[in-house]
């Protein structure tokens, strides 16, 4: 089973949750117009507990890529915004029976997962992998897994 990987959209992504970049949402002048804050893309949500942020070095994975697992986080959202300026694989499902959805981000995209959305892990394809994960801590159970039991292929179309 092979899905096709496309670039991540925020109309495309919505469904799932947001993408987080430059260039959306209000631009605001700050810091003596030294920078520009890109307002309130994308808001935490969560049931109980706190959010927290936390830095992620993950290995990067090989092209295609197998997917044998999604999550959920009934809890709270989860937000991946890379650290590193390299683009990364997102995957999504409308649930563990559904076809997944791929996406490869652009090198300034992160994304946050809808809380309870089905999602990969996080993937990323090139080193080092350094991610800002914004979500849930707290009490009770915040993870939900599924193993599929045919893992789906996932290829990347290069581009150039």
């Amino acid at each position: 089973m092979v899905i096709q990987a496309e670039p991540l959209t925020p109309e495309a992504f919505a469904p799932f949750g947001t993408v987080v970049e430059a260039g959306q949402g209000e631009p605001r002048e700050i810091n003596a117009g030294m920078c520009i804050r890109w307002h309130d893309q994308c808001r935490p949500d969560v049931v109980d507990g706190e959010v927290s942020i936390s830095v992620f070095e993950a290995k990067p994975r090989r092209l295609p890529h197998v997917l044998d697992l999604i999550e959920r986080h009934p809890e709270g959202s989860q937000a991946f915004l890379p650290m590193d300026g390299q683009p990364f694989l997102v995957v999504v499902a409308d649930g563990p029976e559904a076809e997944p959805k791929a996406f490869v981000t652009a090198p300034h995209q992160g994304v946050q997962f809808n809380r309870g959305t089905w999602h990969g892990v996080l993937t990323p394809l090139h080193e080092p992998g350094l991610f800002a994960v914004v979500d849930r801590v707290g009490s009770g159970q915040n993870l939900e897994e599924h193993h599929f039991d045919t893992p789906w292929q996932i290829e990347v179309k290069r581009h150039g």
